[in-house]
């Protein structure tokens, strides 16, 4: 009887981790190819048809952003929804890297952090395809089911009438 108590509350123990064996690719590959300009990006993010571009401002050592790396960017069902929506960039707030923004101003990823305000990290900025800011959000997003649900707000359009928080509230969980 003992062994038969055991082995459910493995089970019961275990299923936590089961709900989230979705298939993981590295985190890396949810980022597009940085090409240093942001102007360049959005216009081949129109041409492919995608609705905007997001901007994940990172630095090393962030605990937020390495659990996004580890738990949420790296789930393949994420990484589809975001690359056929967005155009995924991913910048260091400290990098000396050069960048051109979408004004065609040339500064370093660490200088257009500044310009853009960011305050912490991660930030998930997403701007429109003309290089205008219409998301942003700032913080850890603790589940891909949240994240895809980002995706969605964006892309749908529904940002237009409401916050993010409206829209979760109103949505079900998926």
């Amino acid at each position: 009887m003992h062994k038969l108590i055991f082995r459910l509350l493995l089970l019961v123990a275990m299923l936590p981790f089961a709900a989230h064996a979705a298939e993981t690719l590295d985190a890396q590959s949810f980022f597009n190819l940085n090409m240093g300009d942001l102007k360049t990006e959005a216009a081949e993010a129109k041409s492919d048809g995608k609705k905007a571009v997001l901007v994940i401002f990172e630095q090393e050592g962030c605990p937020g952003c390495r659990h996004m790396r580890t738990r949420v960017l790296n789930r393949k069902d994420v990484q589809d929804y975001y690359r056929a929506n967005f155009a995924n960039l991913s910048l260091d707030i400290w990098s000396s890297v050069p960048i051109r923004d979408f004004a065609d101003q040339e500064q370093t990823e660490k200088a257009y952090a500044q310009a853009a305000k960011i305050k912490g990290t991660p930030t998930f900025i997403f701007y429109d395809l003309a290089g205008h800011e219409i998301v942003r959000i700032f913080g850890t997003i603790e589940t891909p089911d949240e994240f895809l649900l980002l995706g969605r707000f964006v892309a749908s359009g529904a940002y237009k009438t409401r916050d993010f928080a409206q829209y979760k509230s109103a949505k079900p969980r998926l």
